[in-house]
């Protein structure tokens, strides 16, 4: 992708969420996103397959970087703290991020179609990081367990710290992370 195709899709994405927290999401269609950008509807859509995806295009990067930590981690820990490790190496990229997290999460939070996006999402991520944890030589089982554990703590964490990012997110991920080790 050239410099300016990314320009135009980050611009589509902010000029997106800045329609949907004015209009609510049900309300904005991909015609009125391109307008604001000043791209025609055919643009978006090279884009984004779906006005949905605007909100939702960075989780294939997510995936790459927590499943190649998960591969670099030393084979001597376990799934849980494998998964912890490779959640705090992401961490910088969610902070930097915050600026379009934070009002990408207000809009999911009051959109029924979104929250159930967000939740499939979040299971594909789920069962991509127990395949990681798999190619590790951690049994199915438990490689299941532990991805779909370690996703509701890092969930948990995540939308905390976006809901009050008084507590950094490395202290909410250790904070979550305990919590977790210590049901066990």
């Amino acid at each position: 992708m050239t410099k300016n195709e990314e320009d135009v899709r980050t611009r589509l994405q902010r000029a997106a969420l800045a329609l949907f927290q004015e209009r609510g999401y049900e309300q904005t269609t991909a015609a009125e996103i391109a307008a604001r950008v000043g791209v025609t509807e055919r643009t978006f859509f090279r884009h984004f397959p779906d006005k949905r995806e605007v909100l939702f295009q960075g989780e294939a990067i997510l995936r790459a970087a927590l499943t190649a930590s998960i591969a670099s981690a030393p084979a001597e820990i376990g799934p849980l703290d494998t998964l912890f490790r490779a959640f705090h190496a992401i961490q910088q990229v969610i902070e930097a991020n915050r600026p379009f997290a934070k009002p990408r999460h207000d809009v999911i939070s009051n959109t029924p179609a979104l929250q159930e996006r967000e939740l499939a999402k979040t299971e594909a991520l789920a069962r991509s990081l127990a395949d990681a944890l798999q190619a590790r030589g951690v049994s199915e089982l438990h490689a299941a367990l532990a991805a779909r554990a370690g996703m509701a703590a890092f969930a948990y964490a995540t939308i905390s710290w976006l809901e009050d990012p008084e507590i950094g997110l490395a202290e909410r991920l250790d904070r979550a992370y305990d919590g977790l080790k210590s049901l066990f």
